[in-house]
């Protein structure tokens, strides 16, 4: 009887084991794809962000305009792929993550990463990015970004 009990206890604790094992993989990838589409847009690599986006990706930036109105802008994704591509060598863009929030359900992931901005390593602004990703049976893809961008109120 005992031994049944630490057969079953074994076997529960593998199945947990290898459920926990699966989670951080995937949370492995997806923060893969979501550093390779920073590199990519570091170093003006668009063929390095087309690797990482769905073809039917949104883009949207929420913000506060002068006058105070909360507003929703959707991005040109072909706009800012051809920014990117038209960034000047010279030119440092970079986004530095502060952490990373990730949920994952099935094939479908959510990644909350709050960020620096600094162009030519000069504070730009901060925000948070929210990226959907999509498990396409091979990869994830984002799917679906928007960004947060504010200049005050930024823990330095």
């Amino acid at each position: 009887m005992k031994l049944k009990a630490i057969v079953i206890c074994l076997v529960v604790l593998v199945f947990c084991r290898q459920s926990t094992f699966s989670q951080e993989t995937k949370e492995d990838e997806i923060k893969e794809v979501i550093s390779l589409f920073f590199k990519g847009l570091q170093s003006g690599d668009t063929l390095t962000i087309k690797k990482t986006i769905s073809n039917d990706l949104l883009m949207q930036t929420a913000y506060t305009n002068k006058e105070g109105k909360s507003m929703l802008r959707t991005e040109n994704v072909s706009k800012f792929l051809n920014a990117v591509a038209s960034k000047k060598r010279e030119d440092i863009w970079e986004e530095k993550l502060l952490s990373y929030h990730i949920q994952i359900d099935g094939n479908m992931a959510n990644v909350w990463t709050p960020y620096k901005f600094y162009f030519n390593n000069d504070f730009s602004h901060c925000g948070v990015n929210s990226f959907q990703l999509f498990f396409d049976g091979k990869k994830w893809k984002i799917i679906y970004l928007i960004d947060t961008r504010r200049k005050q109120s930024c823990k330095k």
